[in-house]
C-alpha cells in the first residue's frame, strides 16, 4: 500500500442535523445531576413556587429545563414587557433561562416571583451561577430570590461521561467501544458541551475520510478541542 492509499482523501461531508434528543428517557442521570433531576421529577410538588437551576454550560440544565417546560406546559420568557411576563406568571408556569447572562430587568424578575407566588404558580429559572453571584442590586428582588429553592449541578463525573458519549453516538446511529470511550473521557473537557462537541467533530471526520471511529481519529480531534481552549 502506498503512501497516498493509506491516507483517503477527506470528502466535504453532507450537512444533517443532529438534534439532540431532549426527553425525560434520553436524560442520563448519574450523582452531579441527581438532586435537580428529582427536584424537576417532583413537580408540581416542589417545596417552593421559585426554583433555581445553577450549573456551568453544558451541565444538563437546559435539558432539564426543557423536561420540565413540556411536562408543565410553560412559557418561556422572551423579550416581554413587565405587563405582559406578569401576565404569563399569574395564568401558568413560566420558564425565565440564563438569568445571569441574558441581562433580565431585575424589577421584571422581581415582579415575576411575585406574581408566580400570588398566583399559586411555579417558576423555574436557570443560570451558570448561584444568585449571590449575578450582582442584584435591587434589594427586594435579593429577598425572593433567597427565598427560592437553589439546586446546583456538579461538573459531570467520569460515569456521567461516559454515558453521555454513548448517547450522542447513538442518536448518530454509531457505536463506540468501552475503551474508545474511556480513552476519550480521560483526556477531554470535563463538561457535556465537549462531549456534544467532540461527537459531533469526530462524526463529521471519520464521514469526510470514509474510516470508521478510531483512537487515532479521537485522539486528532482532542488535540484540536485542546486547541480551540
Amino acid at each position: 500500500m502506498t503512501a497516498s492509499d493509506a491516507r483517503k482523501p477527506e470528502q466535504l461531508p453532507l450537512s444533517f442535523s443532529h438534534e439532540a434528543a431532549q426527553g425525560r428517557d434520553d436524560l442520563v442521570v448519574s450523582s452531579p445531576l441527581s438532586a435537580a433531576a428529582a427536584l424537576i421529577d417532583r413537580w408540581p410538588d416542589w417545596p417552593s413556587p421559585v426554583v433555581v437551576l445553577a450549573g456551568p454550560p453544558g451541565s444538563g440544565k437546559t435539558h432539564l429545563a426543557e423536561i420540565w417546560r413540556k411536562t408543565a406546559s410553560a412559557a418561556r420568557l422572551a423579550d416581554e414587557t413587565v405587563d405582559d411576563a406578569v401576565r404569563l406568571a399569574e395564568i401558568g408556569p413560566v420558564l425565565v433561562e440564563d438569568a445571569d447572562r441574558n441581562a433580565y430587568d431585575q424589577t421584571l424578575l422581581f415582579h415575576i416571583i411575585n406574581a408566580a407566588r400570588a398566583h399559586g404558580q411555579s417558576l423555574l429559572i436557570t443560570a451558570r451561577v448561584r444568585p449571590t453571584a449575578w450582582g442584584v442590586t435591587l434589594p427586594d428582588l435579593m429577598s425572593r430570590l433567597k427565598a427560592a429553592t437553589l439546586v446546583e449541578i456538579g461538573p459531570p463525573d467520569d460515569a456521567l461521561l461516559t454515558q453521555v458519549l454513548y448517547k450522542l453516538f447513538a442518536d448518530r446511529q454509531l457505536m463506540i467501544d468501552e475503551k474508545l470511550a474511556a480513552y476519550i473521557v480521560g483526556r477531554m473537557e470535563r463538561s457535556l458541551a465537549a462531549a456534544q462537541s467532540i461527537v459531533d467533530k469526530l462524526d463529521r471526520l471519520a464521514l469526510a475520510r470514509g474510516v470508521k471511529l478510531s483512537r487515532a481519529l479521537a485522539a486528532e480531534v482532542l488535540k484540536g478541542e485542546a486547541g480551540d481552549a
